[in-house]
Parts: structure tokens; sequence; C-alpha cells
């Protein structure tokens, strides 16, 4: 019997099983697709961004240095310098809506407790570059992956779960689905899945034009919907305000989608040729809960919405880097009570509030009659520092705080980069997957404290290049401060809360 099985062998599944399997779990993956380097995982359809907070948690555990090479991105173009004192600003940013924003119109005294780090930027990658990365990582690390294993069967018990996929019967202790937005195991599970239908039929498609210069590169907003070229060669994607109803129900033809970039351009542009095609809708849906008993959910399997803005993969990396360390705790009997319930009750509102993020693009978006006024105020609105402050806020995944019952701004929310006087990181002292106790001022009874629980709390003290007033701080797993102070009593108490009650 494996520790863990989990059904997905895309970003998601792959870095959920290696949290896992750094945390000393058996885990299975299961994948549904034969070929482990599918047409529509590499660019140009394959094209994704990871945003800032996504970057760091490559980097915290040791993975940046792969990622940016297997994305062809320099790693000076995403991080700060290393003799650098303040955290630079930031130099990209997402659009909304189409919308492009200036991220020099950013305000970067509202964007409190910031250092610099190794992992500063995004930056555009590949799903097949993001899935290769983390499957030799996993396999690295003794994950088992089995493809052509589509799931058919699930039958939760209580000692474990069942699970049939691809003729073959197998067991654990847990499973999670990580299978994408039409999850097996969301629907053998018998997850309650809510939301809202699609407004439009979305396509992307890697195409030949014969006459390229009649459309422009970039984001292009019309009376009918939208289209976007980007640099990549024939890369071409377009909105259609349809209702959804042309998503998968037809074959994707040349000349269907040549009627559609007609219509929706203004333009008689032809397509010579349509190499690779395919259609996705903005439905925005989530389940009610990420776990019923034994079955666990994660990334789109959890959660479906537009790509636009692109958050979906990095929403999906958020889910498995703070489930991981809580079902490798429940796995080996160290979790305390309640552990494995707090990634329903951290995790579900940040997609709830991704969701409601792509709705209210789509209502921007959406043609008639009033929708030039809408778009214009809109535009305005970002157009200023505090708009464009918020969209940073919102789409570089290093604002998102849990509510863990304080009021001290810096718990729940990632935490800085802090540097000591030798060099090491914080993020280096990640690359394991345990808590840190990062003590800057070197207090014995802290130290004797944190001792207890050796094993599951690395303990870092000595000065650091800027502590940002802070005497000490409790680091969780996935890089969320749990605790600040100096008090030895109150740190036991938050790290009994994460870390169970202490081993000697």
């Amino acid at each position: 019997m494996h520790d863990v099985i989990i059904a997905g062998a895309g970003p998601v599944g792959l870095f959920l099983a290696g949290e896992l399997a750094l945390s000393g779990c058996s885990v299975l993956v299961l994948e549904r697709d034969q070929d482990p380097r599918p047409p529509l995982k590499a660019l140009p359809l394959g094209l994704r961004g990871l945003n800032a907070g996504s970057v760091e948690t490559f980097y915290r555990r040791g993975l940046l240095e792969a990622m940016a090479k297997a994305s062809g991105v320099p790693l000076e173009r995403i991080g700060a310098s290393s003799d650098a004192v303040d955290a630079p600003d930031p130099r990209e940013l997402s659009h909304f809506a189409g919308m492009t924003l200036n991220a020099a119109d950013i305000d970067t005294t509202a964007l409190s407790y910031r250092l610099p780090s190794p992992a500063m930027e995004g930056f555009m990658t590949s799903l097949e570059a993001v899935t290769e990365v983390l499957a030799e990582h996993a396999c690295g690390l003794g994950v088992e992956i089995v493809r052509g294993a589509p799931v058919t069967a699930v039958r939760p018990d209580d000692d474990g779960v069942a699970v049939t996929a691809g003729g073959q019967h197998y067991r654990s202790r847990r499973l999670v689905g990580c299978d994408g937005g039409r999850s097996a195991v969301r629907r053998l599970a018998d997850f309650e899945f809510t939301g809202t239908e699609p407004q439009f039929t979305g396509y992307v498609a890697q195409v030949t034009f014969a006459d390229p210069d009649q459309l422009p590169l970039g984001f292009h907003l019309t009376d009918t919907g939208m289209y976007l070229r980007t640099p990549l060669e024939g890369h071409l994607g377009m909105m259609d305000f349809d209702g959804g109803t042309f998503d998968r129900s037809k074959p994707l033809t040349r000349e269907h989608l040549q009627t559609v970039l007609r219509r929706i351009t203004g333009t008689d542009v032809t397509l010579d040729e349509v190499h690779l095609a395919s259609s996705f809708t903005d439905r925005a849906m989530q389940t009610t809960t990420y776990r019923q008993g034994r079955v666990l959910l994660a990334g789109d399997a959890a959660h479906i919405h537009s790509p636009l803005g692109g958050q979906g993969l990095n929403l999906g990396i958020g889910d498995a880097v703070n489930l991981g360390w809580k079902l490798a705790a429940t796995v080996h009997g160290t979790a305390p009570k309640g552990l494995l319930d707090s990634y329903t009750s951290e995790r579900h509102p940040i997609g709830a509030a991704i969701l409601d993020w792509s709705r209210a693009q789509v209502a921007t978006m959406k043609p008639g009659p009033n929708a030039p006024a809408l778009r214009t105020l809109v535009h305005d609105l970002m157009r200023t520092t505090d708009g464009t402050t918020q969209v940073y806020r919102r789409t570089s995944g290093l604002f998102h705080q849990y509510d863990l019952g304080s009021r001290h701004p810096l718990i729940g929310r990632n935490a800085p980069d802090f540097r000591y006087k030798d060099g090491t990181r914080l993020g280096d002292l990640l690359h394991q997957g345990q808590g840190v106790l990062l003590d800057f001022t070197a207090d014995q009874g802290l130290k004797g404290a944190a001792h207890a629980w050796q094993g599951r709390i690395q303990y870092a003290a000595g000065p650091v290049h800027s502590r940002l007033g802070l005497a000490a701080a409790l680091v969780r797993p996935d890089g969320v401060v749990a605790w600040t102070g100096d008090d030895r009593d109150t740190f036991e108490q938050a790290a009994a809360q994460w870390f169970a009650a202490p081993l000697n």
C-alpha cells in the first residue's frame, strides 16, 4: 500500500508528489495520458505564466535554476542582486481584461515586508518545461509514475482508498485528485461542484496566416470579442462570446476558426493552415470542500475558471505547497488536530477570489451596448497608482494572507527572504520542506524550545541584514509566517498548533 496516490501528472500533481516524497511518503502518480510530452503542453499552445509567488515557491525547493533554464530565462532577469539591501521595484505586471498596465505605477511603499530575493519576478514558461522539471525532481525522490492509467473507480473505506486505473487495482492511505478540470476523482468521489456557466468559447491555436500583417501583436478587444497574437510564430488566441456553446461540440476546423477570427477582427484575414487547436470556456466552478474523508482535490480538479490573467497554474501550485506538508504529517501520524482541515479553510477562499477575479474580467470584456463605457471606466481606474498596485497585489502571488487568528500584518502571509550575515537565506533553509524558526536575537530560551521539535522545525539564529522589526519568526514549510515575537511560551503554542506536540 502506498501512503498517497495522486491522480494526474501535471504540474500540480507532480509538485505535490515531490512535496510528499520529500517528507518521506511513498507516492504513486497515475496519469491518464500515455505520452509525457503531448503537443498541447509545448509552445506555443502550452505557454503559461509563473507569477512571483510561484517562482519563489520553486526557489524555496531548490528548483528555480532548473525551471529558469528549462524556460530559457536568465536567473538575473528574475532575481535581486546578491548585495541588494532593498527589494527592487516590480518590473512586470499582469494584465486585467486585456488591459496592460505599467509596473512603474505601482506604489511600492504600500507593499510591506519585502526583502531582496533571488526570486522577485514572474516569467513565461510552458507546461512542458514545468512538468519535465517537476517529474525529474519527483522521480529523483522515489515517486513512481504510471502513465496510460485513467482512474475509473474510487472506493474509500476506513483504512484507505482503493483505486482502479488503466485496468489495474491500487490501494493507498490517501488519494489526491490533481486530474484537471474534468476530474474523474472529483466525479467518482461525488464532490459538490458549483459556480457560474460560461459566457464565451475561447480558442488557442497554432496557425499559418496568409496575411499576418492584418493582425497586430498583443491583446485586442473588439465589438464582438477579443483576439491575441503573441511573438511566438503562428500563436493565436480568441474569445467568442457565444455563451460557450461551441466548446467541444464540433471539430475545430480551419473554416470554423477563420470564420470566428474574421467576425471578431472585422478583417478578411485568411488562415492557410491550422496545425494545432484547442477550445475552452470561462465556466467558473469550485468544489464546496477540497477534502472528503481520505480523498482530496487540488488544482483544476478543485476549481476551474477562464485563463485570463494566467492565474490557474499558479493557483494550483499554491494548493500543492499548502497541502503537501499537511498531508505528509497526517500520513505519518504527527499532525495536530485539524491540520488537514486547514487546507480547505485556507485555500478555498483564495480559489474563490481568483474565480471572482476571472469573472470580473469577463464582465469587462463582454460585448454589448454598455461595454465601451464600462471598459473606459475600468481602464481609467486601472491606470491610477492605487488601481495598478491593487492589480499587482492580486496577481503577483506574494500578498495572499491566511487568517491564522492574529492581527499581526505578517502572520498568515508569505515570509520575506531574510538573509543571514553568512549569506544563508530563508529560501535555502526551506529546501527540505521543514518549518523554520528564525531567531534574530539568538535567544537561548527559543533555541531550547525549538530543540523539542527537531526534525520538524529547523532553528536558525543570528543577525540578518534586515529583520524588519522582528525578534523571531516561525515559518511553516510552505513559506507562510505562523508566529512572530520573542516569547518562548507563545512560540511553543504556535509550534504545537502547526507541528503537534514536541518529540522530546
